[in-house]
């Protein structure tokens, strides 16, 4: 499965994974409550109801809402400090490190530049990644290929 980070088309990869997880329309029409016509047309959409992406979540037993963070560590603008932000001000929302990477998102960046397709400062400055962040990257990853 090659994935867009940038351009995420969840109906198929829905798809790519029921293919993987070898499943039939019945059981999943069954477990959506919808007909074969539905199921055909979620597999069709690029974005779909957070309920549907839950419940194919706990069927496929596969994470679908990561790609949707993934794409937000790579590709949202940072948060600036000062825009509409006053002091002290409570949020009853669970705040979130924006620098949180996956190993996915570590091997995604590190493959992009192995291959060719960036260079480092294409990735620090498209990514955001700080630059002493990519090369603990480079530096723990190519040891630990060298021991394979």
């Amino acid at each position: 499965m090659i994935l867009d980070l940038k351009n995420i088309h969840i109906g198929n990869l829905i798809r790519e994974r029921v293919a993987e997880k070898g499943m039939d329309s019945f059981r999943i029409c069954k477990f959506l409550k919808c007909t074969d016509s539905e199921w055909e047309k979620i597999q069709s959409q690029k974005s779909l109801d957070i309920e549907i992406v839950l419940r194919m979540s706990t069927l496929l037993e596969y994470d679908f809402f990561r790609l949707y963070s993934q794409h937000l560590i790579l590709y949202a603008p940072p948060a600036n400090a000062h825009y509409n932000n006053s002091i002290n001000k409570k949020s009853s929302f669970t705040q979130y490190r924006k620098n949180i990477y996956t190993k996915e998102m570590v091997d995604f960046v590190l493959e992009q530049l192995e291959n060719g397709n960036k260079t480092k400062s294409q990735i620090i400055a498209e990514y955001r990644i700080p630059k002493t962040t990519l090369y603990k990257w480079i530096s723990k990853y190519n040891h630990l290929k060298k021991d394979k």
